[in-house]
């Protein structure tokens, strides 16, 4: 059992040094401000290069040089690879993986069709959703947590799944008023299946480097309040037994919980922040 000797010192990330992916993000700014207020140092990874320099700015501004931004594209493994040279180059060490990158795209409506739907999903908007989202996690994994794994310090891997990877989603808070059924958006399928295979490869990686104390858990939060219309927050909000969505800064002590030391005994879970939504 590891032994502590301050109140909060299971949750210390001193000198520690986590790789955020989707750095550029709205979550990714959380993130890596959570990691980097716990003491530790942060590797933003984005391919956004105009995003990933705005949120390194701010958490410079906040934290000083215990930030590195990289602009790497995850879904290229020789990208993450060099991506793994510079931030070894510059903090020697690699303690924390924080899977965050993802897509969710806003799909323009035809006059006669809707590309989110199913029946006309197209089959490269499914391959670059799976590629950048699952692919890019499955590379990182490889990368950074083969390092950790042969490091002989071990680390900590952190999934960012969703509750739409553990129920399905509700179609009808997407609904738009006097459009018939067939022109009706929905959330497009490549969402639900990438987080639930979000899940599925937290808990492969959890038994398979266990032997080499690295820790495999995800997070699947709920919808964040980012100024939605109003007809689409009410629809959601009535599913969500708190009645409201979360502030952008409300997962937080989940993701300190979960990179720490105060998730020591926890390898293959999905610690789910939604509200209660998932409970009904």
């Amino acid at each position: 059992m590891s032994q502590h000797t301050g109140k909060f010192d299971l949750f210390s990330l001193e000198d520690r040094v986590a790789i955020v992916t989707g750095g550029g993000g709205m979550l990714g700014y959380q993130h890596a401000a959570t990691i980097a207020g716990l003491g530790g140092n942060v590797v933003l990874l984005d391919i956004d290069e105009k995003a990933l320099d705005t949120n390194a700015g701010r958490l410079r501004s906040e934290f000083g040089d215990r930030i590195l931004a990289l602009n790497t594209d995850v879904t290229r493994v020789e990208s993450v690879q060099e991506s793994l040279g510079q931030a070894l180059g510059r903090f020697n060490r690699i303690d924390i993986l924080l899977n965050n990158a993802a897509r969710n795209p806003k799909f323009e409506d035809s006059a006669s069709t809707n590309f989110s739907r199913l029946e006309n999903f197209p089959a490269e908007q499914w391959h670059l959703d799976i590629d950048v989202c699952l692919g890019g996690a499955f590379n990182c994994c490889k990368v950074f947590g083969g390092h950790m794994a042969h490091s002989g310090r071990g680390g900590v891997i952190v999934n960012i799944a969703s509750d739409l990877g553990v129920i399905a989603p509700d179609q009808r808070i997407y609904r738009v008023a006097d459009r018939p059924d067939h022109l009706q958006p929905v959330k497009p399928v490549t969402y639900s299946v990438v987080k639930h295979g979000l899940i599925g490869l937290t808990k492969y990686i959890a038994t398979y480097w266990c032997d080499r104390k690295v820790r495999c858990n995800a997070l699947s939060p709920g919808g964040v309040y980012t100024g939605q219309n109003d007809v689409f927050v009410s629809n959601l909000t009535r599913l969500i037994p708190l009645g409201r969505m979360a502030m952008p800064d409300e997962y937080r002590g989940a993701v300190a919980f979960l990179c720490s030391d105060a998730s020591s005994y926890m390898n293959g879970a999905n610690l789910i922040v939604d509200g209660g939504r998932s409970a009904w």
